[in-house]
């Protein structure tokens, strides 16, 4: 932790002093509280449509903030973004549209599982930084009502949206992490027995029992999908889904404790190259896009921060240590608070448009590093 010590320091200090206020600025429409899809290099807002995941994203994002050590008007963003994205996005079903305009018009009806799962993620913030457990848990448990009204199959997953066939693990890691975010501070024991029923479902379906690798897409048979989308591996996922199951792991009846260090394994051997996470595998774990996202380095961080914290094994701490720098790298850019959102395969960052989804992934990397700084202490 000694070595990564400075970079806790420069990840914090960009966040509070860069970050988090361009972001309150710009990032969030003044007249409506809305947040926005995302800015440019220049720092301003982009008029694009706003898809109904970066809402609860910011607001989750926007809640870690006081914890963090930035002490401006958190409560009053989180509150007035929640408001707009309900007011703007909530169905007359309860569920949630995946797409709308600027001004709020829909553009999109569709009720898509990813939106849902981080619509939970959302209000388990909301709750705790606008000091109102009962009523969120309350909005909350009503969509999970519905979510598993309208998108749960009789086998234990869920659709990707009405009417789909087959299954994606992406959006059950996040209703996973949705549901380990209530489990910590709900009252309902439903959220636990959630968590529980999705790890199980990730440790016989969607974890392959030949390689450790977590797959994308699946038939109803819980068969990969024939073609590229079946044979994808993720390495941005293998840790992401790690990092959920060793955070998970004390609620398990079968801790899978050397599943989630498999999974890192993974990502570890075959998706880092040159010192920066790749953005895809074929199932035989040969590179397929050599390309690098920032959020996949974020998700080695959390991942390796926890699993060194849990083992003590010094690989986990230079892993840590080595994401850690790669993604300071993207942050280099000539406005402070922006970043580059991808790297080319020949080290070129770039990205003219900065996504706010990424903000989610970064913000929860540095509190992961906050807090293990804060537990070796």
């Amino acid at each position: 932790m000694s070595a990564l010590e400075p970079l806790r320091a420069f990840l914090i200090d960009w966040l509070l002093r860069a970050a988090y206020p361009l972001w309150s600025r710009n990032g969030v429409d003044p007249a409506s509280g809305a947040f926005v899809e995302a800015l440019d290099q220049n720092g301003s807002a982009l008029a694009w449509a706003r898809r109904a995941r970066v809402h609860p994203r910011q607001a989750y994002a926007f809640a870690q903030a006081r914890a963090l050590g930035w002490q401006e008007n958190v409560s009053g963003i989180v509150d007035r973004g929640m408001s707009y994205f309900i007011r703007h996005y909530r169905r007359t079903d309860g569920l949630f549209l995946t797409l709308a305009g600027a001004d709020g018009s829909v553009l999109d009806r569709r009720a898509l599982l990813y939106d849902q799962a981080f619509v939970l993620l959302g209000y388990a913030a909301a709750a705790v930084e606008l000091d109102a457990l009962e009523s969120w848990e309350s909005r909350a448990l009503e969509l999970r009502h519905l979510i598993a009204e309208r998108l749960s199959s009789d086998d234990g997953g869920y659709r990707s949206e009405e009417g789909a066939i087959g299954y994606d693990s992406n959006p059950h890691m996040h209703l996973l992490e949705a549901y380990i975010a209530w489990a910590e501070i709900g009252q309902d024991t439903g959220w636990l027995e959630g968590v529980r029923s999705l790890a199980d479902l990730a440790l016989a379906r969607f974890i392959r029992t030949d390689s450790g690798a977590v797959g994308e897409f699946y038939l109803p048979t819980w068969q990969p999908t024939p073609g590229l989308s079946g044979g994808s591996i993720e390495p941005g996922h293998q840790f992401e889904w790690a990092w959920l199951l060793l955070r998970c792991e004390r609620w398990l009846r079968c801790p899978p404790h050397e599943t989630a260090l498999r999974l890192i394994a993974v990502g570890e051997q075959y998706g880092v190259h040159d010192g920066f996470v790749i953005n895809a595998l074929r199932d035989d774990l040969t590179v397929h896009d050599a390309g690098a996202r920032l959020w996949p380095q974020c998700e080695r961080l959390k991942a390796a921060l926890l699993a060194a914290t849990i083992t003590g094994e010094q690989k986990f701490w230079t892993s840590a240590q080595a994401a850690a720098s790669g993604i300071r790298l993207y942050l280099d850019t000539r406005v402070p608070g922006l970043w580059f959102d991808a790297r080319s395969p020949n080290g070129a960052l770039r990205g003219d448009a900065v996504p706010a989804s990424t903000f989610y992934h970064l913000v929860s990397a540095i509190a992961a590093l906050d807090r293990a700084a804060g537990a070796r202490l």
